[in-house]
């Protein structure tokens, strides 16, 4: 009997031991996990300040939405971003989703179309920058600007989603009303919003008004230089106000046309990358295109929306070129960043790199001031030689300085737009 007993007593101490052999469940990573951890490497790796980021512990946060926001250099960074592959693939093929308009308040409080594409759903029943919207969808859109409550106006007007419809009551510029219902669309939008000319007391100008740098931007740049260098212009202006950057390949091009030929092959843009990446450091050089100018002056119109690649464009060209900018300051972000994508799901975009043109300036983190404060004056459309901005423009070509008449506070407008807020980047495709 004692025998069994012993004998049951190591049988019941051997299934408790083996119960705590027994190894615990391993719940295996989800993606926004392994994506955090990829990002978390990348940062310490890449990130144009990673000896400045603060210490954080990787695993404190879910997705790298919420670490990347815990290890920026918030000092200066303010454009490290984090989208989905998808949102990068539209981005950088140019479709949208939407009406295609962006709209701002004015002066007289009234809102307003401040900016459509042309194969955009309102393009196409004939609405304009300038028009008046008096009310979406029953509810007057004044208001909601004034508030400056973006909340209230992304409810009224919907996702960006095809077949959402509003219903706008505008104002044309004959003082008539007029209801158009609208339903949003996907359609690829155009970078090159105007390409004209004016005939000045100072010559043939070209006016060019520039969206966003993408790689579809190329085909209609080269349309808009064959044209000016068909008509021989003397000077450009160039309309960047809401241009909040894209790829620098792209912007190398652009300003090649600009440049001209004797420029072919000579330095526009020094990229300096972090010191554990200093094999990486390269120049960008002008391209040699097939239509370039010959001009004395350029100007550019800006706002605090011009940003980045739109600042390096300006930078760039300073030192071979006299290049004026009227409007208000610009962004000020002279740094850029290489696309990092993980798997098909995400796309990092860590500030990578700093850029400085061939004389060596940059860090323009307080952005370039213009030579005179000028409203953004969306009342007009952009090739009314009446709107404040095109206006001024005209008259530095035709007098060699800025007009004296009148004062402008610098108050940037309030102004709603469909395009994302993280589209304002100088940036580089990994191939």
């Amino acid at each position: 009997m004692k025998k069994l007993v012993i004998l049951l007593s190591f049988l019941i101490l051997g299934v408790i031991s083996c119960k705590k052999d027994v190894s615990p469940v391993v719940t295996p990573p989800t993606l926004d996990e392994l994506a955090r951890d990829y990002l978390f490497n990348a940062m310490n790796l890449d990130y144009f300040w990673y000896n400045l980021m603060p210490v954080v512990v990787k695993t404190d946060y879910k997705d790298p939405y919420e670490l990347l926001d815990a290890m920026e250099y918030k000092t200066l960074d303010r454009w490290s971003f984090v989208q989905t592959y998808d949102e990068y693939q539209a981005q950088t093929q140019g479709t949208f989703v939407g009406h295609g308009i962006s709209m701002g308040l004015d002066p007289s409080n009234q809102v307003r179309i401040a900016q459509i594409y042309t194969l955009s759903p309102l393009y196409s029943k004939g609405v304009r920058r300038g028009w008046i919207v008096k009310n979406l969808n029953g509810t007057d859109l004044a208001p909601i600007f004034i508030a400056r409550d973006k909340a209230a106006y992304n409810q009224l007007i919907g996702p960006s989603s095809a077949d959402v419809t509003n219903t706008f009551l505008f104002q044309t510029p004959a003082g008539k009303d007029s209801t158009i219902t609208s339903t949003k669309a996907s359609f690829t939008l155009n970078t090159v919003i105007l390409a004209d000319t004016l005939h000045l007391k100072s010559g043939i100008t070209g006016h060019l008004v520039f969206d966003q740098f993408i790689p579809p931007s190329n085909l209609e740049l080269q349309t808009a230089f064959s044209f000016f260098n068909q008509n021989n212009i003397k000077d450009l202006i160039v309309d960047l106000r809401y241009n909040g950057g894209g790829v620098l390949n792209v912007l190398a091009n652009m300003a090649s046309y600009i440049a001209g030929s004797t420029k072919f092959n000579s330095p526009f843009l020094n990229v300096t990358f972090n010191d554990k990446n200093t094999a990486s450091n390269f120049t960008y050089n002008f391209n040699t295109v097939s239509y370039p100018l010959s001009i004395t002056k350029l100007i550019v119109i800006t706002t605090r929306e011009t940003a980045s690649a739109s600042e390096d464009f300006i930078n760039g060209l300073k030192p071979i070129l006299d290049v004026r900018t009227l409007g208000d300051t610009t962004n000020g972000k002279p740094v850029g960043m290489v696309g990092i994508p993980y798997q098909t799901s995400y796309m990092f975009w860590p500030i990578s790199f700093s850029l400085v043109n061939s004389s060596g300036q940059g860090e323009f983190y307080k952005g370039f001031p213009p030579e005179k404060y000028v409203p953004d004056d969306f009342t007009h459309d952009w090739n009314d030689r009446n709107e404040a901005c095109l206006k001024e423009a005209i008259y530095y070509l035709e007098h060699g300085n800025v007009s004296s008449k009148g004062l402008y506070v610098n108050q940037p407008s309030v102004k709603f737009s469909e395009k994302p807020d993280k589209i304002n980047n100088a940036y580089i495709i990994k191939k």
